[in-house]
């Protein structure tokens, strides 16, 4: 059975990304793993792994609703029940349209309409991409640009994430949002990345009351540790939290980390500090088995 990791922040510029990909290149080196990146807006875990082959590249497509406007009344009973404002029905001009990038294919405007005007179809909200790293998997979702289905992708990406591996690490988007929910709700254990700096503590609280909300076990990685702001690590004694790492700053890696090179990995501090929370993560997995 899979064990599911979904790395997560509050706030982009945290290092949730340099996170998932060591997290990756270290459990890939005794187990199967699967990366998905789910920061489908910006999906970028790929950099990280120049010798990836694209192995398949899918369009992702969602039923939206339309109107036959030979069918329509015009009653507006459609516009009262949809909750997104994606209906449009002027009656004095005769007009009804759907604005197919805010439909959220919810159906309540099929239950609406009493004249059976409403139909759906496909519509393109982005693609899938699958990699092979080495012996292993990489995912991604792209969202199409100007789409607001962020959650939509990231729901199809994980249902068509192959469940036939020891890891599958979800890396999130950024924030506290519907995206993220979506990313991180079936997870086995969320690893929540922040920094030692007051916008870092602030976002932290807020995505502890999310997986704490959501019943997640969870645990925190303090990332560019070795500022003087200590309220980070007073916030996790405080409230009796998991504090599974800490990772230096460090000018070298960060260096390294903007060229992509994640050869570098291998020869930092942070292959102890990974090798650690990989042999933590191995414990959970056999207390999940």
């Amino acid at each position: 059975m899979s064990y599911k990791i979904a790395i997560a922040s509050g706030k982009g510029g945290t290092g949730k990304t340099s996170v998932s990909v060591q997290l990756f290149h270290e459990l890939s080196k005794s187990n199967s793993c699967i990366l998905v990146d789910c920061d489908v807006e910006e999906p970028n875990d790929h950099l990280f792994f120049p010798n990836a082959r694209q192995k398949e590249e899918e369009v992702i497509m969602q039923l939206v609703a339309n109107i036959d406007e030979d069918k329509c009344t015009y009653c507006r009973n459609c516009v009262s029940y949809c909750e997104f404002n994606a209906i449009s029905v002027i009656p004095p001009v005769n007009y009804a349209k759907i604005d197919a990038s805010l439909c959220h294919t919810c159906g309540a405007c099929l239950v609406a309409c009493s004249d059976d005007a409403i139909f759906e179809n496909g519509f393109e909200i982005g693609k899938m991409r699958t990699h092979k790293v080495n012996q292993q998997i990489l995912m991604e979702g792209l969202l199409k640009i100007g789409s607001p289905m962020q959650t939509s992708l990231i729901r199809t990406l994980k249902k068509k994430t192959p469940q036939n591996t020891d890891f599958i690490i979800y890396d999130a988007p950024p924030g506290t949002s519907c995206p993220v929910v979506e990313t991180i709700s079936d997870s086995d254990y969320i690893i929540l990345v922040t920094e030692p700096t007051p916008f870092g503590l602030h976002d932290l609280k807020l995505t502890v009351d999310l997986v704490k909300d959501m019943n997640l076990p969870f645990g925190i990685i303090i990332n560019k540790s070795g500022s003087e702001f200590n309220k980070v690590h007073e916030f996790i004694k405080h409230e009796h939290l998991d504090l599974l790492a800490e990772i230096p700053f460090s000018k070298a890696f960060a260096k390294n980390y903007a060229q992509g090179n994640i050869s570098e990995f291998d020869d930092s501090k942070n292959k102890t500090i990974f090798s650690g929370i990989r042999t933590t993560l191995l414990k959970k997995k056999m207390l999940h088995d």
